[in-house]
């Protein structure tokens, strides 16, 4: 798909022989994880089962995909021959997704409202709909998701957290930004990404995790979807490159025949563990951000309570369960000593293995922006954008502590090259 194998990057030492699997689902070297988990049977009645017996039953399947997939990936196995079983793990999930937003707990805050309904609201303030803003091939990712041909990106609205510095205040503040889709329209708008050379995926927001229920089942149709007319028309309408031409080539979407994509969950990771459980079996590759430090930060300018408890958790179950990811964090003005020092330590302390993009693109934005018309003067310490002895210092953190940064931090700034000196 475009080279992705063939970067630079993939040779400097912090990034050598790491997100292996990605790498290969993205050159259809191998399947999905999505393609795995349809190849599952399940043995309830996904219509008649009770919830709790469904999840009784994902916990006794993942470990039978778990061994498909390590088979796969060590070259022992490949998919089935035979016909997917239906149900299968992934309609497993679907159904799982569908059950949990009758009383939402896709995220921490765990509201509990029957989202189906749309009478009682979250912190998320949706009912069922899902709506995306706008979806294109992404060409500002990291280097080693948006490769030559860009990050097959899909933005969601809507947010559970409430950043004041929030740069994509507009879509994640505004419940009502961007069109309405179906699950049918997700997938189309995923395999047209991916059928014009996107190298993966990218599920992102606003936040992802409060449209679960949607992209799951949009997951669930892609490997049988033939796109018309109608559902070209449907996608089309949003994607902000549509002018751009781009050569549809299904020989580099597919595996086996069928659609073929490496899934990017890209989420500020303030889950609920029942999420956590459905995307394991879904998601080849992982984007998980880490604001803030242990302290009040989180609260004080993201109105988010057991935002490090939560986060950093659900870090460490994607680490433990041998995912493969990569980390972002910001660094903001005035907070390098509270949130960018722990947050660097805690990786190094946690999972040193992993590469982490200490980020320098901060601008005051929402309500810090101080010409702004939302500008909140409470927020007057974080309304100018970070120093470069700021950056410099957190990169000096990042590089004491040993951490895998550099090619993912230094690639677009120039105080990280000086350090290189």
């Amino acid at each position: 798909m475009g080279g992705l194998d063939g970067l630079w990057v993939w040779a400097e030492d912090d990034l050598r022989r790491k997100l292996m699997w990605y790498r290969q689902v993205s050159a259809n070297r191998m399947p999905a994880k999505f393609r795995i988990a349809g190849h599952i049977p399940v043995e309830v009645s996904l219509g008649e089962a009770s919830e709790e017996a469904l999840w009784e039953e994902l916990e006794a399947k993942t470990p039978v995909f778990l061994d498909l997939w390590d088979r796969i990936r060590r070259g022992i196995d490949d998919l089935p021959a035979s016909p997917r079983p239906r149900p299968n793990l992934v309609d497993l999930c679907r159904e799982l997704s569908i059950r949990m937003l009758t009383h939402c707990n896709f995220c921490r805050w765990n509201c509990r409202v029957d989202r189906q309904k749309g009478t009682k609201f979250g912190t998320c303030k949706l009912a069922e709909d899902s709506r995306v803003s706008s979806y294109f091939h992404h060409p500002g990712e990291e280097l080693i998701y948006r490769g030559r041909l860009g990050s097959g990106t899909i933005f969601f609205t809507s947010c559970n957290m409430r950043c004041a510095f929030c740069q994509n205040g507009d879509i994640s503040t505004d419940k009502d930004n961007g069109e309405v889709v179906s699950a049918r329209t997700l997938a189309t708008m995923a395999w047209v990404l991916r059928m014009e050379g996107c190298h993966n995926v990218n599920w992102v927001g606003g936040e992802v995790t409060i449209h679960l229920h949607s992209i799951v089942e949009a997951i669930s149709l892609l490997e049988d979807l033939r796109p018309n007319n109608e559902d070209l028309r449907e996608a089309l309408g949003v994607k902000s490159d549509y002018y751009t031409s781009y050569r549809r080539n299904p020989e580099g979407a597919t595996y086996q025949g069928a659609f073929n994509a490496p899934m990017l969950w890209n989420s500020n990771f303030f889950m609920s563990s029942e999420a956590m459980k459905i995307l394991r079996l879904l998601m080849d590759v992982w984007l998980p951000d880490l604001k803030f430090g242990p302290g009040r930060c989180a609260i004080n300018l993201s109105r988010t309570p057991w935002y490090w408890e939560t986060v950093t958790g659900n870090m460490q179950l994607i680490h433990g369960w041998g995912e493969e990811f990569t980390i972002r964090h910001l660094v903001m003005p005035n907070h390098v000593e509270c949130c960018t020092r722990p947050v660097l330590e805690w990786i190094a302390q946690t999972m040193p293995d992993v590469p982490v993009n200490v980020m320098d693109q901060y601008h005051p934005d929402n309500f810090c922006n101080p010409s702004g018309v939302k500008y909140d003067k409470k927020y007057e310490e974080i309304s100018r954008g970070p120093t470069s002895k700021e950056i410099e210092q957190a990169f000096r953190y990042a590089k004491d502590l040993e951490l895998h940064f550099e090619s993912l931090s230094y690639e677009k700034n120039a105080t990280g090259l000086r350090l290189l000196a």
